[in-house]
Formats: structure tokens, sequence, C-alpha cells
């Protein structure tokens, strides 16, 4: 079966789950919500990056982007729908292809709507703290929150094809990216720049002082994501559905 015909059923699948379309909307008005709040708060603090505190938002917003991947993927795993999938496409690889557009551009579309809102409003908050922010900045972080959202978005689903489940693989990556990452980076110094989430939200400050760059450490992730899909289409391919 050619690609197309395959994306369009997969995008139909993603677009009738509520729960999915209930997870990008918590994306948008969390990652919002949040980044309001901390404009509004006082930017005292001698660390302050005004960059980093308008896009504040985007780290509990995450989480949705998270459970998106997970839940877009794990969605076939229930009821036998991976059998009736695989019997429609027998080519697995190319199923697991179009699963994934089929997550990252939506993901991406409302990554960048969101990370947008959450500039303004985090702006608007901090008003004159923010003065100094350039425009090719707060594009970078625009851009680069919306690609490293859809880059945890697809880690979360190459991790869920791996495990064979939603609930596992977001019960893994939830905890980490809230507890785990935090307190490895106490112990591990600059290492902790290269777990995947440290690494991505590097994109989203104003200035770095560590090894890694925004757009390296985005690279970071990347590569983190393409190992987690690797592995998720290794499941895919060798394990009964």
């Amino acid at each position: 079966m050619p690609f197309t015909p395959v994306l369009h059923s997969e995008w139909l699948k993603i677009r009738t789950l509520r729960s999915l379309c209930g997870a990008l909307f918590a994306l948008f008005a969390v990652s919002t919500a949040f980044s309001a709040s901390a404009g509004a708060s006082s930017t005292s603090d001698p660390q302050f990056d005004p960059l980093s505190t308008a896009l504040t938002g985007l780290l509990p917003g995450q989480i949705a982007a998270v459970a998106f991947g997970a839940m877009a993927v794990s969605a076939e795993f229930h009821g036998g729908a991976l059998r009736v999938s695989l019997c429609a496409v027998p080519q697995r690889g190319r199923w697991f292809a179009a699963k994934l557009t089929a997550i990252a551009v939506p993901a991406f579309l409302v990554g960048l709507l969101t990370t947008g809102a959450s500039l303004a409003v985090g702006r608007s908050g901090l008003g004159e703290a923010a003065a100094g922010l350039t425009a090719g900045e707060q594009a970078r972080g625009v851009l680069g929150g919306g690609i490293y959202l859809v880059l945890m978005a697809l880690f979360a689903a190459g991790v869920a094809a791996l495990l064979r489940s939603g609930a596992a693989a977001l019960g893994i990556i939830i905890p980490f990216i809230l507890i785990v990452s935090f307190v490895i980076g106490d112990a591990a110094g600059k290492a902790v720049e290269f777990l995947p989430d440290r690494a991505g939200q590097l994109v989203l400050q104003e200035t770095t002082n560590g090894t890694l760059g925004p757009w390296t450490g985005l690279a970071v992730t990347g590569a983190w994501t393409a190992a987690a899909l690797a592995a998720g289409a290794w499941s895919v391919r060798r394990r009964d559905a």
C-alpha cells in the first residue's frame, strides 16, 4: 500500500481519539498558563533569564507532549488494533513511519503555537525585564521550543513501541524529566546537559554557559529520540502483533 493512504488512516485515528486531542489542548493550556504566571513573578534573581522565564510553561507542558506520543502508539496495543493495522499494511516499517509522521506533524504545529503564545504572555508579564530579548533570540526560542516538544513526543512514542505499553512509557519518562534528571544533575555536573530533556531545554535559554549550545543541545535530544525510535521500530518489526 502506498504511504499516503497509510498516513491518512493514521491521521484519522489520532484525530478521532479524544484523549489525544485532549493532550494537545493540555499542552497549549498548561504551557501558556504557567508562562503567564512566571512572567508575572519577581525578576530579582541574579541568574534571571528572560527567555527561559517567558517559556517556563513548556517544562510542565512537555508532559502533555510526552503523553500524546505515548498514547498515540499504545492505542495500537489494545483490543487487537495492531493486528488489524498490520493486516491492512503488512509493511511494518511503512506503517510505523506513517504513525510517527501522524504524531510529529500535529505535535510540531501545536508546539509552535504553544511556544509562540507562551512567549507572548510571558513577555507581557515581564514587561521591561524582557526588553533586551532580540528578535533572533525570540525566534530561536519559538522554533526551538516547537522542535523540542515534537522530539519529546516522538521519544515517548519510541519508548511506548519498545515497551508495548503507554503506561509503562509514561511511568518511566515522566518521573525522569520531573525528578530524576534534576537529582542526577546535582551529582553529575556538566554531564547532565547530555540528558534528553536537559539538553533540549538549552534552546529555551537566552544564554548558555555549559558544553552545549542551544542547537547542539537540541541535536543531543534528537539523538536520544532517534535511538528510542530505532528501538521501537525493532520491536514493531520483530515482535508478534
